[in-house]
């Protein structure tokens, strides 16, 4: 399948502002983008999706009649639409609102106003996920690397299995939290884990604690996916549990591959 390059994608914009309308497609336009669907409320990006379908939607965080939420939810529980990526743009600083984006598995999220740069950066993160590009490692089989997915959204473990699905990884076992991943990591055998850091009963720094402490897994590489910020006295607590890697929601898969190039050995 030929890949897709910006100029390529077909957007459908997601904003209630004339103004700010105007802006968005200008600076997409700037970026090579050629195809602009705008749209001004909920049901009308609803209507569009289903009439046409998107290569990708950038959206604004509230609408008269509803929220990007309402739209990610929407989209994520289509099985015709939930590989489309979303780009989220809100001038919305709340850590608990952009928290609840984060988890949705956004494929970024840009502040009001942006510069180009983020803009671009956005717009590479989203045609990654777009165009599959398997991961080519020296030391394994990219098809036979075994991964244990952990987080207790299922929103965030599909954008994250997405993700790594795109790379190449299809041995992708899920847990909702870390007492479900002790279960399997006792009776299988994983080369790679991948967790979030908040979760109910045990968090990724316990399981983490448990992987690394543990002489017959502590072999095996750890990815921590975080929202929390990466100077946090939290962070700092968990690199000393022996986490090889920590990646930022959104989880952005040239971030990833890099990430996972150096753990499984290319």
């Amino acid at each position: 399948m030929e890949k897709l390059s910006i100029s390529d994608l077909h957007i459908i914009l997601v904003e209630p502002s004339d103004t700010q309308r105007k802006i968005i497609t200008t600076l997409l336009l700037k970026e090579k983008v050629k195809e602009i669907d705008p749209v001004s409320t909920l049901s009308e990006a609803i209507s569009a999706v289903k009439a046409h379908g998107a290569d990708l939607i950038v959206s604004a965080m509230y609408f008269e009649d509803g929220t990007a939420l309402d739209l990610i939810k929407f989209i994520k529980e289509s099985d015709a639409f939930k590989s489309i990526p979303f780009m989220l743009v809100s001038s919305e600083n709340r850590i608990s609102k952009l928290e609840e984006f984060k988890q949705a598995g956004v494929s970024a999220i840009l502040p009001k106003p942006f510069e180009p740069l983020h803009l671009s950066r956005a717009l590479n993160a989203s045609l990654d996920l777009i165009n599959h590009d398997e991961l080519e490692l020296e030391l394994f089989d990219i098809h036979d690397v075994r991964v244990l997915l952990v987080d207790d959204s299922k929103l965030a473990r599909n954008h994250i299995r997405r993700v790594l699905e795109g790379m190449g990884l299809q041995r992708i076992k899920e847990a909702e939290n870390g007492a479900m991943a002790l279960t399997f990591i006792k009776d299988e055998a994983f080369d790679l884990v991948v967790t979030d850091y908040n979760m109910p009963e045990m968090d990724g720094r316990e399981l983490s604690e448990f992987i690394r402490f543990n002489p017959e897994t502590t072999h095996i590489p750890i990815i921590m996916v975080t929202s929390e910020a990466a100077d946090s006295a939290h962070m700092a607590n968990i690199q000393q549990t022996g986490v090889n890697a920590l990646c930022d929601k959104p989880f952005e898969p040239t971030e990833v591959r890099q990430m996972l190039a150096a753990l499984l050995g290319n």
